[in-house]
């Protein structure tokens, strides 16, 4: 089988926006991951998204479970292609009429932020965006188009499987990590970043790489773990923070003000702050690895299991400077 481009649409759009010309070379390099062999999994992946069945194509972002494509006849054998897919955590999606029960109830978080948010027309950067749900409800929001990057390529086949469904939509997921952006693009009206500064090494330089990826003016939509309380302080877990790896700190929302502000970002609007539950993050059939319920101490549900604060979320609006 010949290499597919995976974003000939994208490289299309790009080419008419001021300010994307550094795009061409990452999505060179994304098709060329994709049709690579550099992970294991990678041509079980592919031959998944072959058994595909062919289905009418449509989107409808505006719902908590995005309906990705008319229902398909056998969705019983799509649901088994799907599943090869496996861990589907970023959702609930409707795929062919079939229903991923996700990991997350992403519209949970979702519905905390759209009565905030201003989409309209916005050339919008995703960063950490998993399989592109929340892509899917920003088109529905008003977004022109939506580049999401996320390193996990298992996510990025998702993406590829929704997409087959939903038709030409300008939703996008590329296999890159925000390091690999250039730092200086300073082109997107938003940028997301949302449950990824806490696994950064140095949230500061996260922060300000965030900034010049925005165009002057444009807005930061932030979100991550918090400590509750007042204080300025921070925790920086000596190993693993419910049972997650590579989590170097996690600030009270005093503390990441203070990093704002040191990152050149004073004007800031806190929008929510939030425990995860349970019943937001746990096992389905569709992610049946351990999720929240075992990361908690099943004597005293406000600690991890290692015997840290619980997780509270909490979401800023940040203002670039023009």
């Amino acid at each position: 089988m010949s290499d597919q481009d995976h974003y000939g649409a994208l490289a299309e759009w790009a080419q008419g926006q001021p300010g994307f010309a550094w795009l061409e070379r990452q999505l060179q390099e994304s098709n060329r991951l994709l049709n690579s062999d550099v992970h294991g999994d990678l041509p079980a992946w592919r031959a998944a998204l072959a058994e595909l069945p062919e289905a009418e194509q449509r989107c409808d972002g505006g719902r908590s479970a995005p309906r990705l494509g008319f229902p398909v006849a056998d969705r019983a054998a799509l649901a088994a292609t799907l599943m090869k897919l496996h861990p589907w955590r970023k959702g609930p999606l409707q795929i062919g009429g079939v229903f991923i029960d996700t990991e997350w109830h992403s519209d949970w978080k979702w519905e905390r932020l759209a009565p905030h948010l201003e989409l309209s027309g916005h050339r919008v950067l995703d960063v950490g965006c998993g399989n592109g749900y929340f892509g899917w409800r920003m088109l529905a929001a008003g977004a022109e188009c939506v580049i999401g990057i996320d390193p996990t390529l298992v996510f990025v086949m998702q993406w590829l499987a929704s997409q087959h469904f939903a038709g030409a939509q300008t939703n996008y997921v590329l296999p890159v990590g925000v390091e690999h952006l250039p730092a200086t693009t300073a082109c997107f009206d938003s940028v997301f970043s949302m449950g990824v500064l806490y696994h950064r090494k140095h949230p500061l330089e996260h922060l300000q790489h965030l900034a010049r990826l925005a165009r002057p003016g444009g807005q930061i939509i932030l979100e991550t773990l918090v400590l509750a309380g007042e204080a300025v302080e921070e925790l920086v877990p000596p190993g693993r923070y419910a049972r997650m790896r590579n989590v170097w700190s996690i600030p009270t929302v005093p503390r990441l003000r203070e990093w704002l502000d040191q990152a050149g970002l004073p004007d800031h609007q806190l929008l929510d702050v939030t425990p995860t539950a349970p019943e937001e993050q746990r096992s389905t059939p569709w992610m049946r690895f351990e999720s929240l319920d075992r990361s908690l101490d099943p004597e005293n549900p406000d600690q991890t299991i290692e015997g840290h604060p619980a997780p509270l979320r909490a979401a800023l609006r940040v203002f670039c400077p023009e």
